[in-house]
């Protein structure tokens, strides 16, 4: 097994990010031996193209493994995530998220309401943090009073490194111990929520197994919580950042939903995705031998000056915007109009409800000890109260 390089995480990459496209875009650490892939062409095909790179943290298959994320759909290739897949496309259809629209508004107003006059409040602990996690755990069935031990696990998970040691990590016992509760418990007695509709679940006449179902449970929890979470986050620095930006969307709302896109492209909330090269191939010219890790760099794909104009701007207007914030291929994010729903109605809310929106003079924003997610622990903001 293999595991990421020791990477700094400032909270500005991007001029590494550059670097990196300009010296040497397909580089091996030659201490890991980790490909690293950087440019647009390069990221997009590592994440599309899964007869050449795998997504399987190992050959061994999944149940050998004993990995948390290894029988998840992340993490197989065709034919199984074919299958996978499609026990839960129902559930995150455009159609299907749309009706979500009502109870993900009701809870932004619930979550916004209580700060509103005090003119200012941490964003990310009053709203971008527990609406992404609410909706996922009602999705779920999980019960509100358990809420709480999502963000401890859920932090856990996207701070480790992809080398076979994640399970041994107190956390991820913890959530192991409750999911296999709440499996156990959904056998007994199934309700409207996705857990007990993936137990009832068959793949050519067979059910998921206990691994594949705490893969789809441990996936649903960081895909439905870090990424909106910093998405919503990340949308607040950049149009706050920008002058006149946040204003100018308050004023024109119909401009938000291309507002987002340029969020996801501009501060990607996933900045790495991680394969393992199926076959002898070559990328950039470079060969790369079978078995070798690579990580596909999103957010520096999502700034390259060959794809974007003037990738350093950040332009609510930006047309066309081909980013791969949602990954590419088979893998492309399941959860994408989910997570652009609940952006863009938190995020209108946001602008409508806290005039003149400012980040705090002098904060110190601190960055996720993460390189695969990208967002700040803490966004204190102010605004003028009524």
């Amino acid at each position: 097994m293999v595991s990421f390089p020791a990477l700094e995480q400032p909270l500005n990459p991007f001029p590494h990010y550059e670097a990196m496209r300009r010296s040497d875009p397909v580089f091996q650490d030659p201490e890991s031996g980790v490909w690293h892939a950087f440019g647009y062409a390069d990221v997009q095909r590592v994440l599309s193209d899964h007869a050449a790179f795998s997504s399987r943290f190992s050959g061994d298959s999944p149940s050998e493994t004993g990995q948390l994320f290894a029988a998840s759909l992340i993490n197989t290739d065709p034919p199984r995530h074919r299958q996978l897949r499609s026990l839960v496309t129902q559930a995150f259809t455009p159609r299907a998220v749309e009706a979500l629209a009502p109870r993900i508004a009701a809870l932004t107003e619930g979550l916004l309401e209580p700060v509103v006059p005090a003119g200012s409040t941490d964003l990310i602990e009053q709203l971008a943090y527990p609406l992404p996690v609410i909706v996922i755990a009602e999705l779920m069935g999980i019960p509100a009073a358990d809420r709480d031990r999502f963000k401890l696990w859920s932090d856990v998970i996207v701070s480790q490194r992809p080398d076979g040691d994640e399970d041994r990590s107190p956390g991820n016992q913890d959530m192991v111990e409750y999911f296999l509760g709440m499996i156990e418990e959904r056998r007994h007695r199934p309700g409207q929520d996705l857990i007990s509709s993936l137990l009832m679940a068959e793949i050519d006449g067979q059910k998921l197994s206990v691994m594949e179902l705490l893969g789809f449970c441990a996936l649903l929890l960081v895909a439905g919580n870090e990424t909106t979470t910093n998405l919503i986050g990340n949308a607040v620095l950049c149009f706050t950042e920008a002058p006149g930006t946040a204003e100018r969307l308050a004023a024109e709302p119909e401009l938000l939903p291309q507002a987002i896109e340029e969020v996801l492209r501009y501060r990607s909330p996933v900045q790495s995705m991680y394969r393992v090269a199926a076959v002898d191939t070559e990328l950039h010219g470079r060969p790369i031998p079978a078995g070798s890790p690579i990580v596909a760099w999103i957010g520096s794909a999502n700034r390259d000056e060959h794809q974007f104009p003037h990738p350093d701007v950040f332009d609510v207007v930006r047309s066309p915007n081909r980013h791969l914030a949602f990954g590419q291929g088979i893998h492309f994010c399941l959860g994408a109009p989910l997570a652009r729903l609940e952006a863009k109605i938190a995020l209108q809310a946001v602008l409508s409800r806290l005039p003149g929106l400012a980040v705090e003079p002098g904060a110190r924003l601190e960055r996720m000890d993460s390189t695969i997610v990208f967002g700040v622990k803490q966004l204190p903001v102010r605004w003028q109260a009524a």
